[in-house]
């Protein structure tokens, strides 16, 4: 189900409620629990290509954060870092997950980071792929559109979307298809679409890394960083830093990928994931 789904749209499942919202997920495979999480401006799309190998032997769960993907979108909504990790709580609640496997990019190991620390919940492996994790954060875009929400939000529509491939296209060293652009794009097209991906940008905030960034020598699982030679978002230099405040972590770098790993060099992914599990059964 996982490999088909995305010949014409792409879209989890299974429905979760979480405080009124409804989440996409989906699972896929049998075995250990490995728990996938996207970034932004993604979604679980970026784990097309890399499910479907982790399946071959564990039981893989994969799901859109709220606000982005095919999770719900409303006006209002609280989509922010402060939030998703009380998602990510509420889902491995759901799915009787007590200490999985976390594999987390961009903000998605900024919300398995924040579950770990502030809400107790243990992994038994933490691998972070360009998490968003040190402050400050954002980009140009990210910067002008948090200033000026209503503005960006009222572009012409084809004014966003040029803006929206422009962005994307910057987070990686492959040319995207136009089909695999439009795995990306979906989600944040049309009124709604236009509204939400704003919305999610305003509500970035590096006090949500702030409340941790501290605590990283707290972390009580294995962990392995793995960054994009070439990030253009969160530089390697970050990485390196952040990795200095993990004493204990696995640091790798990817030759010739971007922000968005996962697409530019899924197999690198895969390698990692199953590398640090091999080291646990050692």
């Amino acid at each position: 189900m996982f490999e088909t789904s995305t010949r014409d749209t792409w879209c989890p499942p299974e429905t979760f409620e979480f405080r009124g919202q409804e989440i996409r997920h989906g699972v896929v495979g049998e075995g250990e629990p490995v728990v996938l999480l996207h970034g932004t401006p993604f979604s679980s799309v970026v784990w097309r290509r890399i499910a479907p190998q982790l399946a071959r032997d564990h039981r893989v769960y994969y799901f859109d954060l709220l606000g982005y993907g095919r999770s719900e979108q409303q006006e209002g909504q609280d989509v922010s870092l402060g939030v998703q990790n009380l998602v990510l709580t509420a889902l491995l609640d759901h799915w009787g997950l007590e200490s999985p496997h976390v594999v987390g990019h961009d903000f998605g190991g900024t919300t398995a980071l924040r579950a770990h620390l502030l809400d107790g919940r243990d992994y038994r492996s933490l691998t972070l792929i360009d998490p968003v994790a040190l402050s400050p954060h954002g980009s140009e875009l990210v910067q002008a559109a948090r200033r000026h929400e209503d503005a960006f939000a009222e572009l012409p529509g084809y004014v966003h979307e040029a803006v929206l491939r422009a962005y994307i296209g910057g987070a990686l060293c492959r040319s995207l298809s136009e089909q695999e652009m439009r795995y990306y794009l979906e989600p944040w097209v049309g009124q709604r679409g236009q509204s939400a991906f704003y919305r999610q940008i305003a509500q970035m905030d590096d006090r949500y890394t702030d409340e941790i960034q501290d605590r990283y020598g707290e972390i009580r699982c294995p962990v392995a960083l793995l960054w994009g030679e070439r990030d253009a978002w969160v530089p390697l230099a970050t990485g390196r830093a952040l990795a200095e405040r993990m004493p204990h972590a696995e640091f790798g770098v990817v030759p010739g990928a971007g922000h968005l790993v996962p697409d530019d060099a899924p197999e690198a992914v895969v390698a990692a994931v199953l590398d640090s599990l091999r080291r646990l059964d050692r």
